[in-house]
């Protein structure tokens, strides 16, 4: 069979990070080191290559924990996944499949939601596909399973976790020149904190070189909740300091069984310009219909192989 060049790629890294890669560009990386409390994606850039993310908060140093684009909880039976100050672990006890493809790579692997004694209390299968979008915009879609180690486990009520996304300074509504908009038309922080949406809007200035001098450029990053999850649409916690977050226990905690596992799936798209409403209705109508991912076993002669393959349940 003749060999065939694919136009996105899962490069595996040193230090354990995994590249994500389009035309041999890298557009993001896993990082999934246990010097980390918890796993993240950094950078996501736009269309004009700069990052629409960060890492950290720009002017609060007790803020470490926001790391450009991360999965944590701040009450899983008791215990506290969101802030730095406790000693829980988020660790990758193994990569499950590394996927290339003409339209989509794909990452899936398994993580454990440690005590600070060491306890596994949950299992998260995460599949991360990054897809190529028109001129140089990008799709991530992130699915998460989420499944406790004994019979059941409790999430408390509050607005951190699961998902969250720290985006760059200067797209920021304090320290830049970002807008904060949802799915509502609603702008702003106070009009929108807590209010439940389809879709979030995070779009500002990026500084870009251009023939040796810094200009800025408008782009965004537009996080759609998907149909298929409990309490959509979600409520949102989302700062005007410059991040945001699909708060699924923002109003009561949740219960998770070991027989009957929670699944969520996230999109974030980076995009050119300021949001345009026809442009995330037509994002959101396309995330809703695709079809989310399964997983296949495969036998070759020597070992049997994984793979995740979109599939209606």
């Amino acid at each position: 069979m003749p060999f065939k060049i694919q136009r996105c790629e899962i490069i595996p890294q040193a230090d354990h990070q995994t590249a994500f890669q389009i035309d041999g560009v890298e557009k993001t990386r896993w990082h999934h080191a246990a010097s980390y409390p918890r796993p993240f994606f950094f950078p996501l850039p736009g269309p004009s290559g700069e990052s629409l993310t960060r890492m950290g908060h720009p002017g609060a140093s007790n803020h470490e924990h926001h790391r450009s684009v991360w999965f944590a909880h701040r009450d899983v039976d008791g215990h506290d996944f969101w802030s730095d100050n406790t000693d829980t672990q988020i660790d990758q006890k193994m990569w499950l499949s590394y996927q290339d493809g003409t339209d989509e790579c794909t990452l899936s692997t398994l993580l454990e939601w440690k005590t600070a004694k060491g306890q596994n209390l949950m299992e998260q299968k995460l599949v991360a596909s990054l897809i190529p979008g028109n001129r140089g915009e990008l799709l991530f879609e992130l699915q998460s399973t989420f499944k406790p180690v004994k019979e059941s486990i409790k999430l408390g009520k509050t607005n951190f976790g699961f998902l969250a996304v720290r985006v760059a300074k200067t797209l920021s509504s304090y320290f830049g020149g970002g807008t904060i908009t949802n799915s509502e038309g609603q702008t702003g922080e106070p009009a929108i904190f807590g209010h439940s949406a389809e879709w979030m809007d995070y779009s500002g200035p990026v500084p870009v070189s251009n023939n040796g001098k810094r200009v800025a450029v408008t782009e965004g990053i537009t996080f759609f909740d998907h149909p298929d999850n409990p309490r959509f649409p979600t409520h949102w916690h989302v700062r005007q300091d410059g991040w945001m977050g699909a708060s699924l226990c923002m109003n009561e905690g949740m219960v998770i069984k070991k027989n009957s596992p929670l699944t969520l799936r996230y999109l974030l798209h980076t995009h050119a310009g300021p949001v345009d409403f026809d442009q995330a209705s037509q994002v959101s109508k396309d995330f809703a219909q695709r079809p989310g991912f399964t997983e296949e076993k495969k036998k070759s002669k020597h070992r049997q192989f994984g793979r995740m393959i979109r599939s209606m349940p």
